[in-house]
């Protein structure tokens, strides 16, 4: 491939967001839409991005830091004026650009790839316009074209005369061509239409006035090029990206009994032989190994769980939970920056916080360790085959040695030598024949009161 740059467009209010946060930022499967579309450029190696910007550039910026320029579109005269705007920044740039839109995330990095590669073929056309198909063509703009994909006329819908709006050829908006081209074409663009903006449209236009043609590339997946303008479009999107990412898990071998009911952060991982339950979630940097099973109701995020280890169910791992091999955490289990050692187990109403669990450990019902003083942070270390009884608070920092046993109920706050038993309890006060008299005392007092 010839080298080429990005330029993505991302300057609109996104009004019908109403939303305090820059359209482009809003999250699907737990990643701003617009990191989905740089992702995919990125698979194919740009030499330069630039992002144009608008409202909320300081959002934008703060977002993209050094990994893109970006170039302020204002006032906002169309997308043929804010393509316009990354001029400045490919100034002495020869390669091609690829014009890409915030707000449509989905673009696969094989479909920019083909539009590259048609700039380039034999007849070389001075625009490759991406085109797509939908059910309904809506309010989109027209891609006339003939047999050969070569494109007479663009023209957008609202500008469009009957015969032109029945064409079922729309334009995604996205583009291709050498940035020599694409800036000379912008340069000669009017704004003589019904809104008076420069389209971006128009350079094919322009380009069949010289006499050279443009060409168009058809997606064979309408639902690639969807923009996201509203809460529910990008809920659909959402729902779109999810329905997609079961589809790969189960295809690479895992089984989701609900798979409606599942949800995938954009970069989980799942084994093969997983099996996860209904109604999981999955936040970001969530990695399950083979042979693990997930069961329902639990909350996955920033955790690596380990081969043939069980979760759940209504468990949470918090970032920095690390489940080894054969491991169990159960019902109702907190874990957070904690690594629960092969085999060991937490089977329920857990929290184990920056902590370490040894092999083959057994944490009982409601042990807590207690890592935080309103300061500063603890680590429980807990050794190799220890057994924690139930309702047990390990104060942090301690160390509870290898086979040792930490009676059931205890307060520690002081390291337990291997081997060791350690209990910690208040003596128990027994006063024979004291509860029935207590008993006999307020009933007669009841009586009384009520006369």
């Amino acid at each position: 491939m010839r080298e080429f740059a990005t330029i993505i467009l991302a300057a609109g209010k996104g009004t019908r967001m109403k939303s305090d946060l820059h359209k482009v930022l809003h999250p699907i499967a737990g990643r701003p839409m617009l990191d989905h579309l740089m992702a995919s450029a990125a698979e194919l190696a740009p030499a330069k991005t630039v992002v144009v910007v608008g409202s909320g550039r300081e959002q934008l910026e703060a977002a993209l830091g050094d990994r893109a320029e970006t170039s302020l579109q204002e006032p906002q005269l169309g997308t043929g004026h804010a393509v316009q705007q990354a001029q400045a920044s490919l100034e002495g740039f020869a390669g091609d650009v690829l014009i890409l839109y915030g707000d449509v995330p989905f673009v696969r990095a094989q479909t920019m790839r083909r539009m590259l590669d048609r700039l380039h073929a034999e007849d070389k056309p001075a625009v490759v316009v991406l085109g797509f198909e939908p059910a309904d063509a809506l309010q989109y703009g027209r891609v006339i074209a003939d047999a050969d994909g070569r494109i007479t006329k663009m023209v957008e819908h609202k500008d469009a005369d009957d015969a032109e709006r029945a064409c079922r050829l729309c334009n995604s908006g996205l583009m291709a061509a050498r940035a020599a081209d694409m800036f000379d074409l912008l340069a000669r663009v009017g704004n003589d239409n019904s809104q008076g903006e420069y389209y971006l449209v128009d350079v094919v236009n322009v380009a069949n006035a010289d006499g050279r043609h443009s060409a168009v590339v058809v997606t064979d997946d309408p639902d690639e090029v969807a923009g996201i303008n509203s809460r529910a479009e990008l809920a659909r999107a959402e729902a779109q990206w999810q329905e997609l990412k079961r589809e790969e898990a189960m295809a690479n071998g895992a089984s989701l009994r609900a798979p409606e009911t599942v949800f995938f952060s954009w970069d989980t991982e799942i084994g093969r032989d997983v099996t996860i339950e209904p109604n999981v979630v999955f936040g970001p940097g969530a990695k399950v190994a083979d042979g693990a099973t997930i069961r329902a109701f639990s909350h996955i995020e920033g955790a690596e769980i380990g081969p043939g280890c069980e979760v759940g169910p209504f468990a949470r791992l918090r970032p920095g939970a690390v489940m080894e091999k054969g491991s169990k955490v159960g019902n109702f289990v907190e874990m957070k920056k904690a690594v629960l050692g092969e085999g060991a187990k937490a089977n329920h109403l857990t929290y184990l916080g920056d902590a370490e669990v040894g092999p083959g450990a057994n944490i009982g019902a409601g042990t807590i360790t207690c890592n935080y003083d309103g300061y500063f942070k603890y680590k429980t270390v807990i050794g190799p085959r220890a057994f924690i009884g139930s309702n047990s608070a390990l104060i942090a920092p301690v160390k509870i040695g290898a086979d040792a046993i930490v009676a059931a109920g205890s307060a520690v706050s002081r390291d337990v030598a291997d081997g060791e038993l350690r209990m910690v309890r208040g003596e128990q006060l027994v006063k024979p024949g004291w509860a029935d008299r207590f008993h006999d005392t307020m009933k007669k007092k009841k009586a009384e009161k009520g006369k």
